[in-house]
């Protein structure tokens, strides 16, 4: 593709990733980046001393594949340096291979199968809380506290632990709701800083007495970098219990609430699922992995370099939006159409190239045992009109909550 040389001016935008008015009263996100989009492929914003916004599905697959030329580090626009750095989606190679290599016994294929009945039994739990109701909350009530147990599973904790994590984890990623800039990091630390302390708890306990659980695995695990081997350290161990957390709770979350608002709005599509759901729910989870991917990934430039006809400077910072591509109509026909039987749905919902989501496969289960149980249980859910979704921006985008009405199961 030939792409006419823009200069930075030509492409500069006013957006704001954390601005709340793009996320309430709804969500306004993808027709702002379809307009941005439509200017070019890559533009620019002011925001943040000035970073460059990737919105093309070619340009942001050039990036994700590119990790010399793009660094992933920083990956946040808004960053605490009292957090150092996410461990492993902060690093570049070869430290990234290293620490990466040290997270695969969380993901095996004889893992991911054992975690299928949990997910089942947890589904069906939580269902079973409001089902009779005839109403729900969706996102406390669902698609919040589900990746947060299914994240203890994972790492064989205890379960009940799941309520520990669901106020601090939406304050480490979103800051004080309509606070300033200082006060949202006040926060954002305050809470980061009591996970990493439950965090630090259960390593000290598996350190000193090992079992058969995946933590203890991890642990003492010899990582392997360039000047030679050793076991992580503890301050390792609980930045990447951190980002497993939040990655897998919120992209999770987001990805299940945008399942029902969809369904809702096309229920055409959801008929064609219900009509048959063993043949069409796996390609629905994929299309609707696509059609709102949550993520908006950082990269630094590492040297002068084209990108989308624009020239970005060595140093410069970029953000990649997974959605944008996932809506690329050079890539996908009728992109902002839900097509539950879409076919060779190449979308970008877990990036690519090295740093390509670890949990895509649990993230995939979850959601398909998900999507089958609801719309087997309460398969007439609808929004409540007085009552609408409230979503939330971000480099992490989702929704807060989600009140929906449904016949009571009987």
């Amino acid at each position: 593709m030939t792409t006419i040389e823009r200069t930075r001016e030509d492409v500069t935008v006013d957006f704001d990733v954390y601005d709340p008015s793009i996320a309430a009263p709804v969500d306004r996100f993808n027709d702002l980046v379809a307009d941005m989009a439509a200017i070019n492929p890559v533009v620019y914003s002011t925001a943040y001393d000035g970073h460059w916004l990737v919105l093309g599905y070619e340009e942001v697959t050039q990036v994700l594949r590119d990790p010399a030329t793009f660094s992933s580090y920083p990956n946040n626009l808004v960053t605490n340096e009292a957090f150092g750095k996410f461990i492993p989606i902060e690093l570049d190679a070869p430290e990234h291979t290293a620490y990466r290599r040290a997270l695969a016994p969380l993901f095996t294929p004889k893992r991911m199968s054992a975690l299928k009945q949990t997910v089942r039994d947890t589904v069906d739990e939580l269902i079973d809380g409001f089902a009779k109701k005839g109403e729900a909350e969706y996102v406390t009530e669902f698609a919040h506290e589900l990746p947060a147990r299914v994240f203890l599973a994972l790492m064989d904790w205890p379960v009940e632990d799941a309520p520990l994590f669901t106020d601090a984890t939406d304050k480490a990623l979103f800051g004080k709701p309509g606070g300033t800039e200082e006060e949202s990091l006040q926060v954002r630390a305050t809470a980061a800083f009591a996970m990493f302390g439950y965090f630090q708890k259960i390593i000290s306990e598996r350190r000193e007495n090992p079992g058969d659980d995946v933590t203890s695995t991890i642990i003492h695990t010899e990582l392997a970098l360039p000047d030679g081997k050793r076991l992580l350290t503890d301050e390792e161990l609980a930045r990447m219990c951190f980002l497993l957390l939040v990655a897998g709770l919120h992209t999770v979350q987001g990805s299940l609430a945008w399942a029902i608002q969809h369904l809702v709005n096309s229920p055409e599509q959801r008929a064609l699922i219900l009509d048959n759901p063993e043949e069409v729910l796996p390609t629905a989870v994929e299309e609707i992995l696509r059609i709102d991917a949550a993520v908006i990934a950082g990269r630094r430039a590492t040297r002068d370099v084209q990108l989308g006809g624009v020239t970005i400077p060595e140093g410069d910072q970029l953000v990649v939006v997974l959605g944008a591509a996932n809506r690329d109509g050079r890539q996908f026909a009728d992109p902002t159409e839900l097509d539950v039987r879409r076919e060779g749905n190449r979308h970008l919902a877990f990036g690519g190239g090295p740093h390509q989501c670890l949990g895509m496969h649990l993230a995939r289960i979850e959601m398909n045992i998900a999507l089958e149980a609801l719309l087997r249980r309460i398969p007439d859910f609808d929004l409540v009109p007085e009552d609408p979704p409230t979503y939330h921006p971000g480099q992490v985008r989702g929704c807060a909550r989600m009140p929906i009405r449904f016949t009571p199961e009987s």
